[in-house]
């Protein structure tokens, strides 16, 4: 098994309406679980305490290595990344480790 973590920083140019859109990440990105083989579970945290440095985490876990490659160029996530993630965001980090 294998956590793929992501912290996002959304760009700070976005208009109100737009920050607002962006919790759509959230619905889009949670509804990959069983679209994306090896991908068992997904968890964005839009929320966050006003002492974070980011504004989404993204907390996902995979069956494997292969699984996360897979997922990297699957068409259902690239169509949400490229919809609702990167238009919206300005920093990505990522962590990602075996458990």
């Amino acid at each position: 098994m294998l956590k793929h973590i992501i912290i996002w920083k959304l760009k700070e140019t976005l208009t109100p309406e737009e920050k607002v859109k962006s919790k759509d990440i959230k619905v889009n990105l949670e509804a990959l679980v069983g679209k994306v083989p090896g991908l068992t579970s997904v968890e964005v945290t839009i929320d966050l305490l006003d002492s974070s440095t980011g504004d989404l985490m993204l907390d996902t876990t995979m069956e494997s290595e292969e699984a996360l490659k897979g997922y990297a160029i699957h068409p259902e996530h690239v169509k949400v990344a490229n919809t609702y993630v990167r238009p919206y965001t300005q920093v990505r980090m990522c962590v990602d480790y075996l458990i």
